[in-house]
């Protein structure tokens, strides 16, 4: 009989329904037996003992709420009854032994990919034009219309045939009724043009709406962040429009990318408005250097390297009940598996770690950084709740109804991404990895502001779980998108790549689940997979200003 409730750990005071269950049903589990109160929902969750008025609500063997008032055996836990709770934490000692997973299947794999003269190796090679004020956003509109369809970048997407049948429909003398009732569909042609440059991958345009305007910090973060994309490994080199006068100057920008890679080689083209005079005289160089920079690109060619030259940036974004025991856990593993064979990864969105900071803290492998993870969260929490808010705010209405009614449920899931390894570093927005192994980067939980940081700390590929479905993409690095329940992955296919919904099912183990998934990961940093975001041209590109975004 398929498995119907689960308790995560032996220490909850709660079990979670792996499908409906009814009122009056008796559930049956290995340590007693439940008379539900109430129906429950698959993702959802029932108290398995009598709570009183602040007793402490506990799953994955943490606090993650306050009962609000009596909660009998076997009744719904809602955001009617419980309030959200985490337990505080210190930085203590150390508790950096784990146990390695097998590699043996791994051992020795390469994938193909570019190998950078900083040692890095992309996992795709793109071109990228960069804005440092918002003012040069429509600039890079022009250059973009005027480079990416003509040199075969741009995808068939047949949406504007669709409008144009409408049209046609209308003409025709079809009423609203009638039109509403034909059958569109959209079909991509992968190969819409002849690429001129066989060996680059896109030609990226990162406008955004910053540079000026803002503090002087917000214009260096700025920096830093524009500064990780154009030493990215996946970027094989970049043009940069100025204004002139705007807050982020282009010496900031050198200086941010020295930081980043002191023997910088790559072909980097800044073009400065102010100084050149005629916006057409702008563009025009723009676009011939930009094209003269393709050409040196073009030359690079895949090569064998080894997967510990992998870095992976673990995402969330609409996460479901299930998303803390299918697809967190699962990548998880996957990140156990590259962080013992030499590769790193990346563990960001702290909004999302409330609750869980005393394992993660214990897990640094020195007190320094422990301290410093302290410094970062407390300081985060307290500038949310200077303006009225907190990271217990952080659940959005979509996670509420599908079982995540508190911040510290939902990050005792999420938390799951990072595996059991030691933390190797923990790195404040955008700082870039350098170190192998488990890396915690202070970000927003915010989905595309908290991916734009990982890949501008070094992501080569991001795996993003979602139980909603969410079309998260990022202009550079390949974003997997991997569903935690089957319903989701078949509903959603166009957008989902992976499906863990196999473990609730019991046809999977997470660790089975975790090699798939980093097979899977090698074909695509390969270039051998084309996922659905690359495929829907998903270049969502946020930076974050330091204000409270969670």
């Amino acid at each position: 009989m398929k498995q119907r409730v689960l308790k995560v750990h032996p220490d909850d005071n709660v079990l979670l329904a792996l499908t409906d269950l009814s009122k009056d049903e008796t559930v049956r589990v290995d340590d007693g037996e439940y008379v539900l109160q109430d129906a429950i929902k698959a993702k959802h969750k029932f108290a398995t003992v009598d709570l009183q008025p602040g007793d402490s609500l506990i799953m994955y063997g943490v606090l993650v709420g306050k009962a609000q008032q009596r909660i009998p055996k076997g009744e719904l836990i809602s955001t009617g009854n419980v309030k959200h709770a985490a337990s505080d934490f210190t930085v203590g000692e150390r508790h950096t032994d784990w146990v390695k997973p097998d590699v043996s299947k791994f051992t020795g794999k390469t994938f193909s990919g570019y190998h950078r003269a900083d040692g890095s190796v992309g996992t795709a090679n793109y071109w990228v034009v960069i804005p440092m004020v918002f003012c040069e956003n429509r600039n890079l509109e022009v250059l973009q219309q005027a480079l990416v369809n003509d040199l075969g970048y741009g995808r068939n997407q047949s949406y504007q045939l669709q409008a144009q049948q409408l049209v046609e429909l209308y003409k025709a003398g079809k009423s609203a009724e009638e039109i509403l009732q034909t059958d569109l569909q959209a079909n991509y042609d992968k190969h819409a043009s002849h690429r001129l440059f066989p060996n680059i991958d896109g030609i990226k345009f990162l406008t955004h709406a910053g540079g000026c305007g803002g503090t002087r910090q917000d214009a260096q973060a700025l920096c830093g962040l524009l500064a990780g994309y154009i030493t990215h490994p996946n970027v094989a080199g970049a043009t940069v429009l100025s204004l002139g006068c705007q807050n982020a100057q282009v010496s900031m920008l050198e200086e941010e990318i020295a930081k980043r890679s002191p023997q910088f080689t790559k072909p980097m083209y800044i073009l400065e408005q102010q100084k050149i005079g005629k916006e057409s005289s702008l563009l025009s160089e723009a676009i011939k250097q930009t094209f003269a920079g393709l050409i040196k690109a073009n030359q690079q060619t895949r090569q064998p390297a080894p997967l510990s030259k992998i870095c992976i940036g673990l995402e969330c974004g609409g996460s479901d009940g299930f998303s803390g025991i299918s697809a967190n856990p699962a990548i998880g593993y996957t990140s156990d598996l590259l962080v013992s064979l030499g590769g790193s990864v990346i563990l960001a969105e702290f909004p999302e770690l409330c609750g869980v900071e005393q394992n993660l803290s214990d897990r640094c492998v020195d007190t320094g950084m422990a301290e410093r993870f302290s410094q970062l969260m407390r300081t985060y929490n307290d500038r949310a709740k200077a303006v009225g808010s907190g990271f217990d705010m952080n659940p959005s209405p979509g996670n509420i109804k599908d079982g995540l009614i508190t911040d510290a449920i939902k990050s005792a899931g999420a938390a799951k991404k990072g595996g059991t390894s030691p933390v190797t570093a923990v790195l404040d927005y955008p700082e870039k990895v350098t170190k192998p192994g488990l890396n915690l980067l202070c970000t927003p939980g915010n989905d595309v502001e908290s991916t734009t940081a990982e890949v501008a700390s070094g992501a080569n590929i991001v795996l993003f779980t979602t139980g909603l479905g969410t079309p998260t993409g990022n202009p550079v690095a390949p974003v997997v998108k991997i569903a935690s329940n089957t319903a989701l992955y078949n509903k959603m296919r166009d957008i989902i790549d992976i499906n863990t919904g196999t473990i609730i099912e019991g046809e999977e183990t997470i660790r089975q689940a975790g090699e798939r998934i980093l097979e899977y990961v090698i074909g695509v940093a390969s270039g051998e997979i084309e996922v659905a975001s690359i495929r829907h041209i998903q270049d969502d590109f946020i930076p974050w200003k330091r204000g409270v975004s969670l």
